[in-house]
């Protein structure tokens, strides 16, 4: 389904789930997930990682006024009764060290075990230690990050060139490349098994997390898998129903909406 025009009046959801925000990156997509924000009303949020950029900061500060107004607006929902939960991911793994630790509202977490509202039960991390070379190997992760990053300005290019030519949809350049580079598929499907292997271990349901930048909701081995996507390229949150169902919403550049309504897990599933 597609939506243009007007916003849509904001809509109630039961949790919002968002990953690979990289607020203080130039690649980020503040003013899409404004409009998300402004969109859906919630009871809880979780952010499961690489919020912040501390590596893009590191480099020079960039922080313009949209990024500032997203971590406004997520610690203004935190003080009116919105369950705000913070796992810290890759880059922004300072934060770890308060593991446990409440700042204005927000609890960070290492992980969490969320009970959806049909009872199923999700468990909830970044996703990076599940990734070798970011785990032993920082420099080569930097360098894929660099390489990411370009490919992503080259994709804000092709997304300008194609709206002017009136060609709609969402396209990713960064997507087609991990679609058909047989290392990147590779990595994603063994990422992926690996998440689910380790989280079936704990008894859960499914597994939500991010990482990976490669937005997913589908069955893997008899186990719900959940990633987040980003807000770098592609634009995607989960959004939990109060009936427990789980829905990929993708924000397009143009704050239309385009729910993956094919996307969604029951539990009937």
């Amino acid at each position: 389904m597609l939506m243009t025009g007007p916003e849509p009046a904001p809509s109630r959801v039961r949790s919002l789930f968002l990953s690979d925000i990289h607020l203080g990156s130039r690649a980020c997509r503040a003013e899409q997930l404004l409009s998300l924000l402004k969109q859906y009303e919630c009871e809880n949020i979780f952010l499961l990682g690489d919020i912040v950029d501390f590596w893009a900061i590191s480099g020079g500060i960039y922080w313009p006024a949209e990024h500032n107004t997203v971590v406004q607006k997520i610690l203004r929902k935190a003080r009116h009764h919105v369950q705000v939960f913070l796992i810290p991911g890759n880059h922004d793994e300072a934060l770890r060290d308060y593991v446990g630790s409440t700042f204005g509202e927000i609890r960070i977490l290492r992980d969490y075990v969320h009970v959806a509202a049909d009872g199923r039960r999700y468990l909830l991390l970044h996703g990076d230690e599940y990734d070798q070379v970011t785990h032993y190997r920082r420099w080569v992760s930097a360098l894929g990050d660099a390489s990411y990053s370009v490919l992503v300005h080259l994709n804000r290019l092709f997304s300008l060139i194609r709206r002017k030519l009136y060609v709609r949809g969402h396209w990713s350049l960064a997507d087609y490349v991990k679609r058909n580079m047989l290392q990147a598929v590779n990595f994603v499907d063994n990422f992926e098994r690996a998440v689910v292997r380790d989280a079936r271990k704990r008894g859960v349901a499914g597994v939500i997390c991010g990482h990976i930048h490669t937005p997913a909701l589908k069955e893997i081995d008899g186990m719900t898998y959940i990633n987040c996507g980003d807000w770098v390229d592609n634009c995607t949150a989960i959004l939990e129903h109060f009936d427990g169902r789980m829905e990929l919403v993708r924000w397009t550049p143009a704050t239309e909406y385009v729910p993956d309504a094919k996307e969604l897990v029951t539990a009937d599933d």
